[in-house]
C-alpha cells in the first residue's frame, strides 16, 4: 500500500474507525458521538475515523486504544497460526488489515509501534508462500482445464486474505500463467 494522498487503499485504512478517549470537553462536536449532546465531556470514548484521530491525538486532546484488530486475541491466535485468521475480516472496506496496521503504528510509541511492526511482519512473512502457493496452483488449474477446485482450507484461507494479500496472488497467478506459456512456446517445451 502506498502512501500517497490520492491512494483509494490509504484513503480506506485512514478511514477506518478507532475508539478515543477525549482528555478534554471539546464543544459543539457532539455530532462525532451520534448527535447525543452538544457537547463532547472529558473522558467520553467516542468512535472516529483515524485521519481525524491524528489530529486530536498529537494536538493532546484526545487517547486511544488498540483497535480490536491489533488486540491481544489476535495477537495470539496470529503466533499459533497466521494461516488460519481471516485477515480480511478483522478490517471492513476491502480487508485492509496490513494498511490500517501501517496507520496505527504512527499513532503508537517507539517500543508499542515495534512490537506492531512485528506482529505485521510476521504475519505477512508466514502467510507469503500460501499466497504465492495457491496464486501459482490456481494459475495451472485454470489453464488446464478452467475448474477452480481446491480444498475447504485452502478455499478458507483465499477467503481471509488481506487486500494486499490478494493483490500479490493476482500478480503471482498472472506471473505463473506467463511463465507457462513462455516454457510451453519455447525450446524446451517443445521436446
Amino acid at each position: 500500500m502506498e502512501d500517497d494522498y490520492y491512494s483509494i487503499e490509504s484513503i480506506l485504512a485512514e478511514n477506518q474507525k478507532i475508539q478515543c478517549t477525549f482528555k478534554v470537553d471539546v464543544p459543539d462536536m457532539g455530532h462525532l458521538d451520534g448527535g447525543k449532546t452538544g457537547d463532547i465531556k472529558a473522558l467520553s470514548k467516542v468512535q472516529i475515523p483515524l485521519w481525524m484521530a491524528y489530529i486530536l491525538i498529537y494536538s493532546d486532546h484526545a487517547d486511544f486504544t488498540i483497535p480490536p484488530p491489533f488486540s491481544a486475541r489476535v495477537r495470539n491466535a496470529l503466533n499459533a497460526d497466521p494461516r488460519s485468521v481471516r485477515l480480511s475480516s478483522l478490517v471492513g472496506q476491502g480487508g485492509l488489515w496490513y494498511g490500517f496496521g501501517r496507520m496505527i503504528m504512527r499513532l503508537l510509541n517507539d517500543v508499542p509501534a515495534e512490537e506492531l511492526s512485528g506482529v505485521l511482519t510476521k504475519t505477512f512473512r508466514a502467510r507469503l508462500p500460501e499466497v504465492i502457493d495457491q496464486a501459482q496452483h490456481f494459475a495451472s488449474l485454470q489453464a488446464g482445464s478452467g475448474s477452480s477446485g481446491g480444498d475447504v482450507a485452502a478455499a478458507m484461507f483465499r477467503e481471509g486474505m488481506d487486500g494486499t494479500e490478494r493483490e500479490l496472488f493476482q500478480l503471482a497467478q498472472e506471473s505463473a500463467k506467463k511463465t507457462k506459456a513462455w516454457y510451453e512456446t519455447s525450446e524446451r517445451g517443445k521436446r
